[in-house]
């Protein structure tokens, strides 16, 4: 059976709520977006210059320069910032994962997660859903020894499948951003793209192997 790789923001967790924190600071909660691809931009960008720096520096940066632009800023710009962060101790994963997660493990697959961000906030994630023990491994590109550079690079992707011990094409990567699947599928790996919100797939990347409207679809498309 096939090792499963779940990108983690997103694509298991819901992010939603952390717009209603940016509105508890005086921001726009439709600012959510740009923060987070935004954060994704300068952490990718840091990687290709050689200097991978931790999510959560990146996302501190990032914010730190959002709130410059908000004169109606109601907290300190450090406090919004450590509000806004705080939220992801608290997020939810989407309806479809707890039922999906468990079919698949059920199947017999390997389930691992990837993430650009700390195990911590996975390992959270999971346990509060109470999924965390069908996982065999929670992975980071933060781990010690993982080679630094955020997903897509391939090093990232690479690096899951040295510590499952299996190859590249041993890998089917799960997650709703087409540009993850691309940078997976570059890298060797199979993909899946759960696309909850039915958008088309963006031509300039490569497909993915399977495509499912939510995570309980994906142990039978698998």
């Amino acid at each position: 059976m096939a090792v499963i790789v779940f990108d983690v923001n997103e694509t298991l967790s819901d992010l939603a709520p952390l717009g209603e924190r940016f509105v508890d600071v005086g921001a726009p909660g439709g600012l959510l977006a740009t923060w987070f691809a935004s954060t994704l931009r300068d952490g990718d960008a840091l990687g290709l210059a050689g200097t991978p720096r931790p999510f959560a520096d990146v996302a501190r940066g990032v914010l730190a320069t959002l709130w410059s632009q908000l004169p109606e800023l109601r907290r300190d710009p450090d406090e919004a910032t450590e509000h806004v962060l705080a939220g992801f101790t608290s997020l939810a994963v989407h309806p479809d994962v707890v039922p999906g997660v468990g079919e698949l493990a059920v199947s017999g697959h390997r389930l691992v997660t990837l993430s650009n961000g700390a195990r911590s906030v996975a390992a959270g994630l999971l346990e509060r859903a109470g999924v965390a023990g069908s996982f065999e491994a929670l992975l980071s590109v933060e781990d010690d020894d993982a080679p630094g550079p955020w997903k897509p690079d391939p090093r990232a992707y690479h690096y899951a499948a040295q510590v499952c011990g299996v190859e590249p094409g041993e890998l089917v990567l799960v997650a709703v951003h087409p540009w993850d699947l691309h940078g997976a599928r570059r890298a060797g790996l199979r993909s899946a793209y759960v696309n909850r919100t039915g958008a088309p797939w963006p031509a300039v990347f490569d497909r993915p192997d399977v495509e499912v409207g939510a995570l309980t679809e994906l142990a039978a498309a698998l």
